[in-house]
């Protein structure tokens, strides 16, 4: 009975501790350190992120017009940066900057800069979270800053960028041809990912971290969220923030801030003010408002630095860091320790050879069948559940629901193969099976990825744990809770990030680290008498969740469907069809597609960010589409072996974007776009061009800002006689009068990171066929 008890108690223990391991993350929806109103930010939100504001839409002149009134009421001197930028992948576009300047004492002294972006991402997105909520956070923190008139040394540059969801080209147009960008010290960024959960601070830099993360621990933030494994998977992946641009091409020093779950509603019309998590915009606010008081005033000059630190957040601290240096002698010590405790356990007949070998079996078994369950499971709930896959993100709506559910099945594997295979080993015999797996882990992430090194902290306090087991015939369980409370704090956040953070197919991760967690907590749970009753509880628990899941498998006005729906019009064929992205049709789009739709298997024209393509398509009556107005000159002279061609086109039309392909990928001798071109990249280990050494039939994505005319100028072979497919897209097709279309029902929303909800018409425009005489440019397209 007293071990029923005790072992009744540090389970409890260890559910509290689990649940403050969430709770701590973020701060009270009701920040308010320095007088920060959260009322006031969330005012800004409800301006800027009332309806979609994408480059070019006439909301997205409201927003930088109510930005820049912001600025203007808090005194501040407000210029706006303006001009074309062509991105190396072929993309134009004109961002307009907001940019406005506090003076420090020091005239010399580097500057810091303050950034987020305002516009949201085409097409639908409302932007409340994305990044509204960083230009709330940055307008209420400087409007706290100045009223309180806090001293300062650094002048402090505040830039929300333009363009930011289609390509980082504001942030392009400030680093490289901005005077003030050679000012800058250090960018504090903040971006949203979605629309809750606790933000995340990610370094970017060219050199070491170690003195930035030092002089973050120095600014003595509340609510740290950062761990240097992210630090270490972000170098590793593609990156895609304004922050990125300020490193590559500026080299200058960033932290960037952003919260990232509920990423269901990330780029969707869901990013709007009522769904953002008001303890997430405090959590940015608990960043700026510290970060900004100190970094305002030290010297921005010495933050480069050439060795990296290991950090990692815990309650009741800031950062626990120290230097990469240090990860090999941990490691060896941590080895010699464990070695050392293997001699001491059999020297005290604590330990026997086939009881250790014995402990594997349960050990290896669940770190086989649950990852191995996750997997395959999530697999097959994608194919019994085909709506999933309509949710792009790879996150669903019931996705938490699905996290814990394989938690709890993970959590019933390890306790019914404990009690199965393990019943009669004692506890120490039990853990040099996970013991010996995470010093082999440990030994490899030193390796391969050396941010996760403060993974062998949790393993050494396990060690003691096990000297205690040794030690002692059965120690006290609530001891054995605290010394391993790191283990919890560190890794049960892990395992709901990764399917977070990456989709649901990471749910083996999740499932993987609960194993490696069990096996750490191991001197606890060892001890337990009722393994067999807590791994049924546990299985129970897991079903109870997958029928949760399975009640909220449908969509609804709180969860909606994304779709999706384009007109396409061909001027040469004069012919016109439906198209969708959609696997799974619904009651608005069969309307138009019927029952039956055709199979879509020509080649898709249009790229997006998962690679979609359109899955079905049914001929449709034309209708009205203008032409675009087009001039063609070129010179082309006997004394050359060139060809120069000037391309000049003017919608006539309401236009978003143009797409410019060719039939060849024969390169061009030179091409210019608005005066801009492209510079070389490497591309699968080639220096390649997107014009002049081309990898593809792709020439240019051009945004329209303001219904500009788009002038191209390139040079071809006097053979190469290229023809263009232009491609114009409006999103209008819910506007169009012309267009027989209903608007959507109230459980369905515009489906992202594709061309949705768009009218596409295709014209070709041959340089063998033009007639050069007789061509001319219509009225509509003068300059």
């Amino acid at each position: 009975m007293r071990n029923a008890i005790s072992s009744l108690i540090s389970l409890v223990l260890i559910a509290i501790l689990v649940f403050f391991s969430f709770n701590r993350l973020r701060p009270d929806a009701n920040y308010n350190q320095s007088g920060f109103d959260m009322n006031r930010a969330m005012s800004h939100i409800e301006q800027i992120g009332q309806s979609p504001h994408s480059i070019g839409t006439t909301k997205h002149a409201f927003v930088r017009n109510y930005i820049v009134q912001q600025l203007q009421k808090m005194d501040l001197q407000v210029q706006t940066q303006e001009g074309f930028v062509m991105h190396d992948n072929g993309l134009l576009v004109k961002p307009t900057n907001i940019i406005a300047r506090i003076e420090g004492t020091d005239p010399n002294a580097k500057a810091l800069l303050l950034l987020s972006h305002y516009d949201s991402a085409v097409h639908s997105a409302y932007g409340a979270s994305d990044a509204a909520s960083g230009v709330a956070t940055i307008l209420e923190s400087v409007r706290v800053f100045l009223s309180n008139r806090t001293s300062h040394t650094n002048d402090i540059i505040i830039l929300f960028t333009d363009a930011e969801e289609i390509g980082l080209n504001g942030a392009q147009l400030f680093v490289n041809e901005h005077e003030w960008s050679q000012d800058v010290g250090l960018v504090l960024n903040f971006e949203a990912r979605g629309s809750g959960g606790p933000s995340n601070m990610i370094v970017e830099t060219n050199g070491g971290n170690a003195n930035l993360i030092k002089a973050f621990d120095d600014a003595n933030v509340s609510h740290p969220v950062a761990t240097s494994l992210m630090y270490s998977i972000y170098k590793m992946l593609p990156n895609d923030t304004d922050s990125t641009v300020f490193r590559e091409d500026g080299d200058i020093n960033s932290f960037f801030f952003a919260f990232i779950d509920d990423h269901y509603d990330y780029h969707t019309s869901l990013d709007n003010p009522q769904r953002l998590d008001k303890e997430s915009l405090a959590h940015q606010a608990s960043y700026l408002v510290p970060t900004l008081k100190h970094f305002s005033s030290i010297n921005l000059e010495n933050l480069n630095a050439e060795n990296d630190d290991i950090y990692f957040d815990l309650p009741f601290s800031t950062l626990i860091h120290y230097p990469f240096s240090w990860i090999m002698p941990m490691l060896f010590g941590a080895l010699l320790l464990f070695v050392f405790l293997i001699f001491y356990g059999f020297k005290k007949k604590r330990l026997s050879g086939k009881s250790v070998l014995k402990g594997f079996l349960p050990f290896l078994a669940s770190l086989i069948v649950a990852p191995g369950l996750a997997y395959y499971g999530w697999s097959a709930l994608r194919s019994m559940y085909p709506q999933y896959k309509e949710i792009l993100q790879g996150f669903t709506y019931n996705g938490h629901t699905y996290i814990l559910a394989f938690v709890f099945l993970s959590l019933a594997i390890l306790w019914l193969a404990y009690a199965k295979l393990g019943k009669t080993i004692s506890v120490p015999n039990l853990m040099v099976a996970p013991l010996f797996f995470w010093i082999l882990i440990c030994g490899a992430v030193a390796y391969e990825l050396q941010g996760a090194a403060y993974f062998l902290i949790p393993v050494l306090l396990s060690l003691v744990s096990f000297w205690l087991c040794i030690k002692q015939e059965r120690p006290s369980l609530v001891l054995l809770v605290l010394i391993n409370a790191c283990s919890i704090f560190i890794f049960v956040p892990l395992i709901q990030f990764f399917p977070v953070g990456l989709g649901l197919k990471m749910l083996y991760a999740s499932a993987l680290l609960t194993v490696l967690l069990f096996g750490l907590l191991l001197p606890i749970f060892g001890y337990f008498k009722l393994k067999k009753f807590y791994g049924y509880a546990s299985f129970l628990v897991a079903i109870i969740c997958f029928g949760i899941a399975h009640l909220n498998s449908g969509f609804t006005e709180e969860s909606p469907k994304p779709n999706s729906l384009v007109y396409n019009f061909d001027h040469q064929t004069l012919k016109a069809n439906w198209n969708t992205y959609d696997r799974m049709l619904d009651d608005w789009t069969k309307a138009v597609l019927g029952e039956d739709p055709t199979v879509f298997k020509q080649e898709n024209t249009f790229s997006s960010k998962y690679n979609s393509a359109y899955t079905f398509t049914k001929s449709a009556e034309p209708v009205g589409v203008p032409e675009p107005s087009v001039v063609l000159t070129k010179n082309d002279t006997s004394s050359t072996s060139t060809t120069t061609y000037n391309l000049k086109i003017a919608p006539n039309r309401d236009l978003n974007r143009m797409e410019f392909y060719t039939q060849d990928t024969i390169s061009f001798k030179s091409f210019k776009a608005n005066g801009k071109q492209t510079k070389d990249i490497i591309y699968r280990g080639e220096t390649q061009n997107k014009h002049t050494k081309r990898w593809n039939n792709h020439v240019l994505t051009y945004y329209l800002t303001d219904g500009d005319t788009l002038r191209l100028e390139f040079e071809t072979a006097k053979n190469h006689k290229p023809k263009f497919m232009l491609y114009e897209a409006s999103n209008t097709l819910l506007s169009n009068p012309e267009v027989p279309l209903k608007q959507r029902p109230k459980n369905m929303i515009p489906k992202p990171f594709i061309l949705n909800d768009a009218i596409i018409s295709k014209y070709m425009i041959d340089t063998e066929a033009w007639n050069y005489e007789t061509e001319t440019i219509t009225p509509n397209a003068e300059d």
